[in-house]
Formats: structure tokens, C-alpha cells, sequence
């Protein structure tokens, strides 16, 4: 694979992908050092959850 193709993009899913050789890891590799460095471009940010689900409260169903 001389280009990577963007559907194998997502880290979610490239390790497959090299797996089942859809995808060089060389290739992947050089790709990954190719994009350029946007982390200034970033923005910190904070959240909230108006709830917490505790373990307990997953586990009440399975009873």
C-alpha cells in the first residue's frame, strides 16, 4: 500500500487491519510521522456530568 487510505484512519481499528494485512505497518508508521503537529491548535476544556453511575448501580440488573 504505497497511500494510506483514510477508512483505516481510526486507531480504533487500524491494529485490525494490520492483522489481517489490509494495512503495512511500515507504511502506517511512516504515514503517522508524516502528519504534522496540531497540538497547539488545541483547546483545554472542562465537563461535568450532571450524574455518576457507581459499579453498584451497573451491577443491580444482573441480580
Amino acid at each position: 500500500m504505497s497511500e494510506i487510505d483514510l477508512r483505516y484512519s481510526d486507531k480504533r481499528t487500524v491494529d485490525r487491519y494490520i492483522r489481517q494485512g489490509a494495512v503495512d505497518e511500515k507504511a502506517w508508521e511512516k504515514h503517522l510521522k508524516s502528519l504534522p503537529d496540531v497540538a497547539e491548535k488545541g483547546e483545554k476544556l472542562q465537563a461535568e456530568a450532571d450524574e455518576y453511575i457507581l459499579d453498584e448501580d451497573l451491577n443491580e440488573g444482573a441480580e
